[in-house]
């Protein structure tokens, strides 16, 4: 099998795209370390938040002092959960902890409603249990068994699409911190938890009241709420930063043009607030307009220009572009987008607002 490398990953592990700057911290890291830890709760903000005198990228955009209380929350025995709209990072925060906690984002469970029990806590090779029975060489570990086993994090995504039976298996593991598996005998029927173990947890607020979390489950994780970026020039660095990367990655040399991502982060910011900046109201859209989402098609609008012409994207490609964003939830968010762009994009601003205005006929319906 040939080597794989990392320039050859659609996207790598926060602890493979950062293995340097880790490293580094690692070794200067003089902070007391909570028991399991690979860094300090101060090397670990640095990680996320960035230090630029000790080279020390950005990685997140939020305010710090929640980084501090996630982190304060992870040093005890309660679970973090992570809340917010889609597309606020709550998993790329998650993902960014776990790797300057434990070194390994990767023990994840992705929730869903096929998520099963098996999938959390353990399985079998089936056909080795039939032939010798029950036996660690027989046992297939899950994320939880092996964050337990190994004292790492352990991310749970979306948690609040499991069904409420799935989402009360862990009970007993945030509360005994440890894994029964009653089919072997002897010690190995109980798996404790290491030091340096807990569970980072993620749940959208759209996502709330379709399986809402028992009582008894919401006692054992510190809530966090991770909100929308609220400074327009922070967005707009944001979009740019990330949809560079992308484009680059997609092997686009031209980077995005700044005056199109200037109107593209305003008409998601307006659709998002539901006014505009002279405080006019405007029909939001039902689909999510998060920073994530313009990224999304910020990278879109750049692929478009580049593949079909050999440019940055422009105006045309951008209406195109929003246009698979607003018709994913509901068919009237066409007209409600078509509606915006004819009636409440700013006059007088310019040519490439004039442009936008113009270009609701390319919207599909």
């Amino acid at each position: 099998m040939s080597t794989v490398h990392d320039d050859d990953l659609q996207r790598p592990p926060a602890e493979v795209a950062y293995a340097d700057e880790l490293a580094r911290l690692r070794e200067t890291d003089a902070s007391h370390r909570p028991p399991g830890w690979a860094l300090s709760l101060a090397a670990a903000r640095r990680f996320i938040v960035g230090d630029e005198k000790a080279g020390i990228s950005q990685k997140f955009v939020g305010n710090p002092s929640l980084i501090d209380r996630a982190l304060v929350s992870l040093a005890t025995n309660r679970g973090l959960m992570l809340v917010g709209e889609p597309g606020t990072a709550k998993s790329l925060l998650s993902e960014l902890i776990a790797a300057a906690v434990s070194g390994d984002s990767t023990l994840t469970i992705q929730g869903s409603a096929a998520t099963t029990e098996d999938q959390i806590k353990y399985s079998w090779n089936y056909a080795m249990l039939v032939s010798e029975g029950p036996s660690n060489r027989a046992l297939v570990p899950a994320p939880m068994l092996r964050g337990m086993a190994e004292g790492k994090m352990v991310r749970f995504e979306e948690i609040t699409r499991c069904p409420l039976e799935v989402q009360d298996s862990l009970l007993s593991l945030l509360s005994e911190r440890v894994v029964a598996i009653p089919e072997l005998i002897g010690p190995d029927a109980m798996v404790f938890a290491r030091q340096g173990f807990n569970v980072i947890a993620t749940a959208n607020t759209r996502d709330r009241g379709v399986n809402e979390m028992s009582a008894a489950l919401k006692r054992r994780f510190n809530f966090e709420t991770v909100f929308p970026i609220a400074d327009f020039g922070t967005e707009l660095q944001l979009v740019e930063s990330e949809a560079g990367k992308l484009l680059r990655h997609s092997g686009v040399t031209e980077p995005p043009r700044q005056d199109v991502l200037k109107v593209l982060v305003k008409i998601f910011r307006e659709l998002r607030g539901g006014s505009t900046d002279s405080g006019q109201a405007i029909d939001r859209l039902s689909t999510v307009m998060s920073t994530a989402e313009a990224v999304s098609v910020a990278h879109a609008v750049g692929l478009r220009g580049w593949f079909l012409r050999g440019e940055a994207g422009n105006v045309s490609d951008l209406v195109a572009c929003l246009a698979g964003t607003a018709a994913k939830d509901n068919a009237d968010d066409l007209t409600k987008l078509r509606r915006y762009l004819q009636q409440h994009t700013p006059r007088g601003k310019g040519e490439l607002w004039r442009e936008l205005r113009e270009t609701g006929d390319l919207l599909p319906g």
